[in-house]
């Protein structure tokens, strides 16, 4: 396992670009496409492009922020101490890798903004505390448990599916989660994966130590600065007030009775919302508006990745889809499926088609009509083929810069510091997935 892992790690350091160079990269690969493979001329790929450019702009602006005010909820003094509490229980390298793979999946499954950002933190605490640690490895291995989005409480697929009055209502009705992330196949899946995912990547750990990259210096000293800030020492009014309890105490609570309200008159929780909570829960715990400020002015740093590719991300879509280049690769697959086989060909298409549309909403844009449409003509179930997409989106994610990019800014890593282990990840989970859909696909036909 270790040559293997060597094998990939070597590959990815050589020939592996940072990812706005990817993105550039995955841009002009969508355009030459459209041109070659649909026909469209080169004045109409600029434009579709162009227009498309600043379509995730409101998505942007809310992964920046979950990151940054993420970044402070897990930063906060009871949130670390509970992080600490879990990592002082911690003491071998291949335990430490097991516990960041975890505390990445249980949290990608409750919520995949919080799993991205407390993975992350607590894998950046154990690589500090427990000695002989590979740091490129626990950060992979935190941010491998990103994959359990895709089954869990946030997946955007089957929870937009699952509510009336979605935008394909009219083509596929309204489809329960029970029948989607919550059915016995896909139960049975995220156990096969939360359990079996931590222990793969305890084995990629390198045997010798000459192989191993301990944490930084600089990294452990801004992770033991996170919270030395001391902000006013004057006894102005004007400190007083930067330092005042009340104050936070008051506009939290405040914003925890819009949360109550909003609840209670039947809203549902969504990406505006769980940065609301995230914001207003960590001015509650910081205590004071200084040690806020303070905090987030730390957390700031690690969004600068997410404001400069995004928009190439939303451009690329733009291009895939005023190309028709979604529908031609999904037939591609389709032509070939069978009632049974057709989950399995949609989580295909998926995975190559979310690195040119790696946002799961923007995704089933584009690629859900067509599938849906496969899978009335053949006569396969609608759900199982919606969470083809859905598997294939969070499969890809493994290898995804887009998504990986907040692991990255917390790490202080590099891309081709951690793709080495993500592909070797991507290659079980998607085995996993793979055997899910084939014999789910074969057991309701």
């Amino acid at each position: 396992m270790n040559k293997v892992a060597g094998f990939f790690t070597e590959l990815m350091r050589r020939y592996l670009p940072d990812p706005f160079v990817f993105a550039i990269g995955l841009t002009l690969l969508s355009m030459v496409m459209a041109m070659l493979v649909e026909g469209q001329g080169a004045s109409a790929v600029i434009l579709n492009w162009g227009k498309g450019f600043w379509n995730l702009l409101s998505f942007t602006t809310q992964m920046a922020v979950i990151l940054a005010m993420g970044y402070v909820l897990a930063t906060a003094p009871l949130v670390d101490r509970f992080l600490n509490s879990i990592v002082a229980r911690v003491a071998t390298p291949r335990g430490a890798i097991i516990v960041a793979t975890l505390v990445g999946g249980i949290g990608s499954y409750l919520n995949w903004g919080f799993g991205l950002v407390v993975g992350g933190i607590i894998a950046r605490k154990l690589a500090i505390k427990v000695k002989g640690v590979h740091y490129p490895l626990i950060i992979a291995s935190a941010y491998s448990g990103f994959t359990m989005y895709g089954l869990g409480l946030s997946a955007s697929i089957p929870v937009l599916i699952s509510t009336p009055g979605h935008p394909m209502e009219k083509l596929m009705g309204v489809i329960a989660l029970k029948d989607t992330i919550f059915s016995a196949p896909m139960l049975l899946t995220s156990l096969a994966v939360i359990v079996t995912l931590p222990l793969l990547n305890a084995m990629l750990h390198p045997r010798d130590a000459r192989d191993v990259v301990e944490i930084r210096e600089e990294n452990m000293a801004a992770e033991s600065a996170a919270g030395g800030h001391s902000m006013g020492i004057e006894n102005t009014l004007a400190t007083r007030m930067n330092n005042s309890r009340l104050l936070s105490l008051v506009i939290g609570l405040c914003g925890m009775a819009y949360a109550v309200l909003y609840f209670m008159q039947g809203g549902t929780l969504d990406l505006n919302l769980i940065n609301f909570l995230i914001l207003f829960i960590g001015v509650l715990l910081l205590g004071t508006p200084a040690n806020y400020v303070a905090r987030l002015n730390e957390g700031i740093k690690t969004i600068s990745g997410i404001i400069l590719q995004y928009p190439f991300y939303a451009g690329i879509m733009a291009v895939m889809a005023g190309s028709g280049l979604v529908d031609t690769i999904s037939r591609v697959f389709v032509d070939i499926a069978t009632p049974q086989t057709l989950p399995f060909w949609g989580l295909v298409s998926s995975f190559v088609i979310n690195f040119f549309a790696p946002s799961g909403g923007g995704h089933w844009v584009i690629q859900g009509p067509f599938m849906i449409d496969a899978a009335k003509a053949i006569g396969s179930s609608v759900a199982q083929t919606s969470m083809s997409v859905m598997l294939g989106n969070a499969w890809n994610d493994l290898v995804q810069p887009f998504w990986i990019l907040p692991a990255l800014a917390l790490s202080k890593l590099k891309l081709k510091d951690v793709m080495g282990y993500t592909v070797i990840m991507m290659f079980w989970v998607g085995a996993i997935y793979i055997v899910a859909l084939l014999a789910w696909g074969i057991m309701t036909h």
